[in-house]
């Protein structure tokens, strides 16, 4: 099946079918006219890289799983490598996820603590009219008859 049928078949872009294959996860022939051409198996191939990236883990993550790409890993009981690497993975997410966390914190309460009190905002009869929109002078002409 050429890219175009293998990307329709998998939910994905030819793009990244072209990713996965510079990356070494699945592979092609090339016809005579250039166009890659690719064998049933690179279908459940790619929905299973597909499976593994949705499930949070990265494309060197998934390179790990290489052996097992031509399987139905949807059902497969993992092996204890594929454990470990997922198990790594969520660690570093939850520590982003923690650092993001502690930042948004942190901006939460610079926010807070540059507000007035409650008691210092102005009522609205006690607040300062409001400015008049700053309109700019109108252009001068040129005279009829001139160029810029």
């Amino acid at each position: 099946m050429r890219i175009g049928e293998l990307a329709a078949a998998t939910g994905t872009t030819s793009r990244a079918l072209r990713h996965y294959e510079q990356e070494g996860l699945i592979g092609s022939v090339r016809e005579a006219n250039g166009y890659r051409v690719y064998d049933e198996r690179a279908a459940v191939r790619v929905r299973n890289i597909r499976h593994l990236l949705d499930a949070g883990l990265t494309l060197a993550d998934v390179r790990c799983f290489a052996g097992c790409l031509d399987g139905d890993m949807t059902t497969a009981q993992p092996s204890p490598e594929g454990l470990r690497i997922a198990r790594e993975r969520l660690a570093l997410i939850d520590a982003r996820l923690a650092a993001q966390t502690a930042a948004r914190d942190r901006l939460a309460r610079a926010l807070a603590a540059a507000q007035p009190p409650p008691e210092a905002q102005l009522t609205p009869e006690a607040q300062p009219p409001p400015e008049a929109p700053f309109t700019p002078p109108p252009r001068p002409r040129p005279p009829a008859g001139s160029r810029p």
